[in-house]
Parts: C-alpha cells; structure tokens; sequence
C-alpha cells in the first residue's frame, strides 16, 4: 500500500522573470541634424580636390580641352601616370622621401623622449626657460634659417646630401617634440616613479621600462606627425637637394610645374602619386592615430 507524501505549501509566490528594458535611443534634435549637415559639407568639401585629381589623372588632354576639368573621361587614359613615372624615375623619389621621413621621425622622437624626461621629470634648473626656448625655436621661419645652414653644409661636406635635410628636421621636429612631451611628463604620476625606484630600476631604466610604455600612445602620435610633417616639406628640401638622385617627391613635383612638356592630367597625375603614399601611411597607422589622441581623455 503505497502512501502519498504532500510537499509543505508555502505562501511565497514564486518569483517572476526579470524583464528586459529596452533602451529607447534618444532622438536627434534639429540642432543635432543641423551639425550632421554641417559635418557632411565640410567632409565633402574637403574631398572634393582629391576626387578631382583622381579624375583627372585618368582622362587624356584632349577630354579636357573638350570637356574642362568637371567632365567624366571618356576614357581610361594613363599615359599621364606613365609619363610622370618614367620622367622623374619616380620609385628613386618616393624611397628618398620614404627614407628621410622615416629617419627624421624616429630620430626626433627618441631625442624628444630624452629631451623631455629631463625637462619634465628631472630636476633641471631653469625647467620653464628651457622650454620656452623650444617653443621659440618652433616659430622662427625656414627662410631665416637657409643662409647659416647653407654655409654650415657646405663647409663641412654635408651640402646635396640627404644626411643634411635628415640633421635639419630632426633637430626642427625634436624641438616641437621636447615642447609637448615636457609638458606630459610633467604631470607624470610621481607614484609610479617612487614605487619603480624603490624596486632598484634607476633612471635609465625608469625611462624606458616605466616612462616610455606608458606614454606610448603620444609617442605613436608624434611619429605619425613628425612622418607627415617632413614628407610635405619643401623649401629646405629644394634649397639643399639640388641633384636629381637626392630629390624628394615634392621637389619632384615642383621641378616639373615649368616643363614644357607638361599638361594639366600630367600635373594631376604627379599630384595623386606624391599624394598616395601619405595616404596609405595615414590608413594604415589611423587606429593608432585616433588610439593616441582619445588616451588621454581617459583613465
């Protein structure tokens, strides 16, 4: 005879389940919609000389006499692309302005960083003088500066060599570089540098197991800028790279506006050559770009 055991009842009721809120999206504004527009425009705008380049170097003179610079090709015409390439052995240009830059860039950030640690972290007297030194070295022209280093070059050797251009930005570029990162270091948190130097690391060590892997999202910046920044310059490439072998792409550019043998899609086409490269650099390192600049809106 089987018996039938009853589970005790309580008077609790049994927990519903929890329901999901969802979030509503806030709605635009017309102030929102008015900035969306805005932004469109500027982007637009700001495209728009690329675009017409592009489309230039691409369509034969004879579309652009017939049609102005605004019409579509009728065909997909390269021989400006070809002619530019071969008239300016353009691969020697683009690795002279590659190789400059690159050097110039890493140099002056490495001078910066040990311009800076002692600036902003160690103790040098006149710390404010220094650097307003700095940042009174960042405005003189270039123009003033030609003659004295023209002299400078040639006396010691230096005068149509790359090296020379190479000294001159990487002196230009760490001033710029000493000037921002001073003024980073020295709201460095001083309690990482108490806890490193009370585990044995000395200065040395400090610096570039401490200091540097922790800035290193302004320093990925500054590489990127210092890069960009020496790949468009031209008025002291031109005054000391007269040969055509030591030419950069700008002088490049430039030194083909007189030719006679030029027209207007030869002209667009060196322009979106000399423009392409910066562009695939800047593609390629944007994350790090928009990484270094939004690292220190956060904690």
């Amino acid at each position: 005879m089987s018996t039938t055991v009853d589970r005790p009842r309580t008077g609790a009721p049994t927990p519903a389940a929890p329901r999901t809120l969802k979030r509503q999206k806030p709605k635009k504004t017309v102030t929102d919609w008015i900035i969306l527009v805005v932004a469109v425009l500027i982007g637009v705008g700001i495209a728009f000389p690329f675009l017409l380049i592009v489309l230039n170097s691409f369509k034969s003179p004879a579309d652009y006499n017939s049609g102005g610079p605004l019409q579509l090709p009728t065909t997909f015409y390269t021989d400006g692309i070809v002619n530019f390439w071969n008239r300016v052995n353009f691969p020697e240009k683009l690795w002279n302005s590659i190789f400059i830059s690159g050097v110039v860039s890493i140099l002056a950030v490495i001078i910066s960083v040990l311009n800076a640690y002692a600036l902003g972290i160690g103790r040098v007297k006149a710390r404010t003088w220094i650097i307003v030194l700095f940042l009174l070295a960042n405005m003189l022209p270039q123009e003033s500066l030609l003659y004295p280093l023209y002299f400078m070059f040639k006396q010691v050797g230096l005068y149509d060599n790359v090296w020379s251009v190479i000294i001159i930005f990487t002196v230009i570029q760490s001033a710029f570089g000493t000037y921002l990162l001073s003024s980073v270091y020295g709201t460095f948190p001083k309690e990482v540098l108490e806890a490193a130097s009370l585990d044995g690391a000395g200065r040395w060590r400090i610096l570039w197991r401490v200091v540097v892997p922790i800035s290193r999202p302004t320093l990925s910046v500054l590489l990127i800028f210092f890069f960009i920044w020496t790949w468009n310059e031209f008025l002291i490439p031109l005054t000391f790279l007269v040969s055509n072998d030591n030419q950069t792409v700008p002088v490049a550019i430039s030194a083909l506006q007189g030719d006679r043998l030029m027209d207007v899609t030869t002209t667009s086409a060196s322009a979106l050559l000399g423009l392409i490269p910066t562009l695939v650099f800047f593609l390629i390192f944007q994350r790090t770009l928009t990484r270094g600049i939004t690292a220190g809106a956060v904690k």
